[in-house]
């Protein structure tokens, strides 16, 4: 009997004591932590600053060449000639299809005689008129028959014209869709024609930006198919009318493209600087948090002299030095954006210093480590790098 109770009360004290120095262990890691105060969190920073800004209108459009044609022949017939190739340049009025035309030629010179015929009688009869051998009415005859065999040859000539397909303009062929061989019915394409310099763009804006537009206004316009490159242009028509569905009027810009990068259908980005500069505080985009309750950025700043303790009991954490530096959460006012920045109205100052990235995981008074080794970008007017 002894014996068990000596063995129960060893097991007891083994138990007391192990649990004794886990505690005091956990006790020594709470105390620990407690010495190193709240966490840091690294983010990079960026100082607001003031930038001069031209009021710009922004449109996505479409390029459009000034004159473009899919050809193609008016009547049905078989190629017999093909007079050019894919790509080249065509000249105004140059051959470029013949279709097989043997039996309107045939006919031309039928017509043609008969025209001929006509003349020489009616010189005939007008000579046999004057010495009084036939009538008025003979001779009315023969310059009625010779003005219709006259236009029976225009008439047959203009078919036999039909028969060779011209370009009706200079400009760039595309690519060849028909064969030497192949029965054309009328309509069908031949090739495209597209004069590419000049070249049109052709954007939208919405009804309150009618005011501000004019023919002759200069346009900056860029494409993505060409990182790097701008266009400079004008504006050569406003359309009369807005766009009752959209409330938008459609605006027509010229630009040279004397290299022909600019090709008909490309979508392009247009700009239209209007007004006199307006001088904003920016930031970059990514510092500023978009939320329901309003927009809001992080302002580094120091720590400062901690707080009194309230009821004489020192804080569960201490309170960072007072040289450190601690995130505060400032409610801004937002205005335009411009490429990767945005304006600033109210809520921050020249000089402050802003979080630009990393804010996702701090809290107002969170203490920071500033890295600004990488930076988001902040450029007003960015350009698609291509390596």
């Amino acid at each position: 009997m002894k014996r068990s109770v000596i063995l129960v009360l060893a097991v007891v004290g083994l138990v007391v004591l192990i649990g004794g120095v886990k505690g005091y262990s956990t006790y020594k890691m709470v105390q620990g932590f407690k010495a190193q105060g709240a966490p840091k969190f690294t983010v990079s920073t960026a100082k607001a600053q003031y930038q001069d800004w031209l009021p710009q209108l922004s449109a996505v459009g479409s390029l459009r060449a000034e004159r473009g044609a899919d050809l193609s022949a008016e009547v049905d017939g078989t190629v017999d000639a093909i007079e050019f190739r894919s790509g080249d340049y065509a000249r105004a009025g140059q051959l470029l299809v013949r279709l097989r035309s043997a039996d309107e030629a045939a006919k031309l010179e039928s017509l043609k005689a008969n025209a001929v015929l006509a003349e020489v009688t009616a010189r005939r009869d007008q000579a046999q008129f004057e010495a009084q051998a036939i009538s008025q009415a003979t001779l009315d005859a023969d310059a009625a028959n010779l003005r219709s065999a006259k236009a029976q040859v225009v008439q047959q000539q203009a078919l036999l014209d039909k028969k060779f397909v011209r370009a009706p303009f200079a400009g760039q062929l595309g690519i060849r869709a028909v064969d030497l061989g192949q029965y054309l019915s009328a309509g069908t394409k031949i090739v495209t024609l597209q004069q590419l310099d000049p070249i049109f763009v052709d954007f939208s804006l919405p009804q309150q930006a009618v005011s501000e537009l004019q023919v002759g206004q200069k346009t900056l316009v860029s494409s993505d198919a060409l990182p790097g490159k701008s266009f400079e242009g004008q504006i050569v028509a406003l359309d009369p009318q807005v766009d009752p569905d959209t409330r938008n009027v459609r605006v027509r810009a010229m630009l040279k493209n004397p290299e022909h990068k600019l090709l008909p259908g490309m979508f392009a980005n247009v700009r239209i600087e209007v007004g006199a500069p307006v001088r904003y505080l920016t930031l970059p985009q990514t510092a500023v948090a978009y939320n329901p309750y309003g927009s809001t950025v992080y302002v580094i700043g120091k720590a400062g002299p901690p707080p009194p303790a309230e009821g004489g009991k020192p804080p569960a954490v201490p309170p960072p030095p007072a040289d450190a530096l601690v995130a505060h959460q400032v409610f801004v006012t937002t205005g335009a954006t411009r490429g990767d920045q945005v304006a600033i109205l109210t809520g921050v100052k020249e000089g402050d210093e802003i979080v630009t990235s990393g804010q996702i995981k701090l809290r107002n008074g969170a203490q920071v480590t500033v890295n600004n080794a990488v930076q988001p970008a902040n450029d007003p007017d960015p350009k698609l790098q291509v390596k």
